[in-house]
């Protein structure tokens, strides 16, 4: 496996791309509103299948910042894209490409959200 910070700086960068497109998108399709986002306010976040939670990959995953999830067997990274809004469209933007690189490098990765 590549470096888990260099695979983390790739996807961190992906998610703040996926958000800015998603915004710029969004603002052109609609008008935008006051808020500069969608209203519709969520969380969103990444989640890494792991054998254990204190194995070596669970480790590296810790390192870079995701934690335990309450799931078993699974490190959980919330807002990636580290999106200063409450918009879950914009957090799922960033989470799907931030999980989309980890993919790209072998790693069990998928994206889950939930409304606020």
């Amino acid at each position: 496996m590549q470096n888990i910070i260099d695979i983390h700086t790739e996807a961190t960068q992906a998610a703040k791309n996926a958000v800015g497109k998603f915004l710029a998108e969004w603002t052109e399709r609609t008008g935008g509103n006051q808020y500069g986002e969608p209203v519709y306010c969520g969380f969103a976040w990444v989640d890494v299948a792991v054998t254990r939670t204190n194995d070596a990959t669970a480790k590296a995953l810790a390192s870079i910042g995701f934690r335990k999830s309450h799931r078993a067997k699974t490190m959980t990274l919330w807002d990636p894209a580290k999106h200063a809004g409450q918009s879950m469209d914009c957090k799922e933007a960033g989470a799907q490409a931030y999980a989309a690189v980890l993919q790209k490098y072998g790693i069990r990765a998928s994206m889950g959200s939930r409304a606020d």
